[in-house]
C-alpha cells in the first residue's frame, strides 16, 4: 500500500510542477516467483504493474515512472540471513549463494544507488515503465540451478 499511497499523494504535485521522476522498489520476486514466498511475490508484481500504469497514464504529464528490482544485494539484512542459514560460517553461506549468480558475487548497495540516481536524474529523459532488474542477471536464470 505505501507505493499506491506515495504516488497517490507525489502524482498530483508532479503534475503542477511540470513533471517528475519516479522510482518505486519491487524486486526479482517481481519478475519471477520465489519458491514458498507467495504473499511476497504477489507484493512485488503488485509494484510492478502500478509503475507500468503510472507510466501509461502520466507520461504525458512528463512524470517517468520505473521500478528497480533488486537480487541479492549485500545488505546487513541479507547478511544476517547468511548468518542464520549457516550460523558456524556465514561467509560460506554467502559464497553458496553467490555461486548461483551468473557474476557469481552478490550486488553492492552502491550499484542500486547509482541506478536510482539515474532513474531520478535529468539524465533521464526517456526510460520510463520499466521494473529494472539489478540482479546480476540471475532473474534470467529461470529454471536454471
Amino acid at each position: 500500500m505505501g507505493v499506491y499511497y506515495g504516488m497517490k499523494y507525489v502524482i498530483p504535485e508532479m503534475q503542477k510542477n511540470g513533471g517528475g521522476r519516479i522510482v518505486n522498489v519491487a524486486s526479482v520476486g517481481g519478475i519471477r516467483g520465489v519458491l514458498n514466498q507467495t504473499a511476497y511475490v504477489a507484493t512485488k508484481h503488485a509494484v510492478a504493474g502500478m509503475t507500468k500504469n503510472a507510466a501509461l497514464e502520466y507520461g504525458k504529464d512528463n512524470i517517468l515512472t520505473n521500478a528497480i528490482a533488486p537480487g541479492a544485494i549485500l545488505t546487513s539484512m541479507v547478511a544476517e540471513a547468511f548468518n542464520q542459514v549457516n550460523p558456524s560460517d556465514p561467509k560460506a553461506a554467502e559464497k553458496e549463494y553467490a555461486s548461483r549468480n551468473p557474476t557469481r558475487k552478490l550486488g553492492d548497495p552502491k550499484d542500486v544507488g547509482n541506478l536510482v540516481a539515474y532513474l531520478l536524474s535529468d539524465e533521464n529523459g526517456y526510460v520510463s515503465g520499466q521494473v529494472i532488474a539489478i540482479d546480476g542477471g540471475e532473474s534470467n536464470m529461470y529454471g536454471n540451478p
